[in-house]
């Protein structure tokens, strides 16, 4: 008989165990990958979320240097005059003194603070149409500024009415629980009260994103409306598709515009009377954001209410939405 030659079966076993071997660290190779993997996920999160909180708190303190912006006495308030609106055109509103002399405004573009920076832009609310005490004629008028036609108009128009209105019969375009509301994949009933907030409106039959935020370079009803307005629109900031819903002619506010170039009006003009026109303001929406590494992080929107009509006094919070 033939007897096996020892060098082959300790050449075999040592193959067997090099492959057990490269298995071995093939498989702790994994282990490390998905440990260092997982390792970078948690620090990216965590990272994140430490960016996101200070972003959070940045997007406050712009919300809190605008309240004492807002807090200072002021007389009235405006869009400026063309070089200050190309200076700050994405947030117009300056402030004047009882003499009609703008006051200093504080800074409100990447102003530096801690690991960041926080912009704010104030608009005035009481430049918007309360659709609260909105009349069927002026929110035809404001929906078809925004570019819509008769048919979408008058859908709307019945849909916000019947939103508002204490019953359940709906009118000839309009919206109700039981024809409408009830039977989409999500139901929910029509409110038959007041408006709280804009962002009730997309519920509303007939009303989209674009129609809420604008399209095409038109305005959206998110610039144009509110429901937090004391329901006079002020004569020195309300844009012209505002105050077109008020039925004033083209001419009307050819003039208008063309005087607030030169400061804001002191008071209503005779001729504007019975329109639903102030000249001061109370109201005022405060958009935030935190930046941190130069970029937008957390935002947030406050309406914001000074409690005595004079421009004096302390700032109530009426709503507020994004960080908390």
């Amino acid at each position: 008989m033939s007897r096996p030659r020892s060098g082959t079966t300790s050449g075999r076993q040592g193959g067997f165990a090099l492959i057990a071997v490269l298995l071995v660290l093939a498989f702790m190779a994994i282990i490390g990958a998905e440990f260092a993997y997982s390792m970078r996920l948690e620090a990216t999160a965590a990272r994140v979320y430490k960016e996101t909180l200070i972003a959070g708190h940045l997007a406050e303190a712009g919300l809190e240097q605008a309240i004492r912006e807002l807090a200072a006495d002021f007389a009235f308030v405006g869009l400026g005059d063309d070089r200050q609106a190309s200076a700050e055109e994405e947030c117009p509103l300056v402030f004047y003194s009882q003499a009609r002399l703008a006051i200093k405004r504080l800074p409100h573009r990447n102003v530096p603070l801690g690991a960041g920076q926080f912009s704010y832009c104030i608009s005035d609310e009481e430049a918007r149409y309360n659709l609260n005490i909105a009349t069927a004629d002026r929110l035809g008028r404001l929906l078809q500024g925004v570019g819509l036609d008769r048919q979408e108009r008058d859908a709307i128009v019945d849909a916000l009415q019947d939103w508002r209105d204490p019953n359940e019969e709906h009118r000839l375009n309009g919206a109700e629980s039981e024809d409408t509301y009830l039977e989409l994949p999500v139901p929910y009933r029509s409110k038959n009260a007041n408006l709280d907030s804009l962002a009730e409106l997309a519920q509303l039959k007939g009303v989209t994103t674009a129609l809420l935020e604008g399209e095409d370079g038109r305005p959206g009803l998110n610039s144009l409306a509110t429901v937090k307005s004391p329901g006079q629109i002020n004569l020195n900031t309300a844009p012209r598709a505002v105050l077109r819903a008020l039925n004033l002619s083209d001419a009307e506010l050819n003039e208008i515009e063309q005087q607030r170039r030169l400061g804001p009006y002191a008071a209503v003009p005779p001729r504007f009377s019975g329109r639903g026109l102030t000249v001061t303001s109370r109201t005022f929406r405060v958009e935030a954001q935190g930046l941190v590494d130069g970029q937008v992080r957390a935002r947030l929107t406050a309406i914001v209410q000074k409690r005595s009509a004079d421009g004096s006094g302390e700032v109530d919070v009426l709503e507020w939405s994004g960080v908390r």
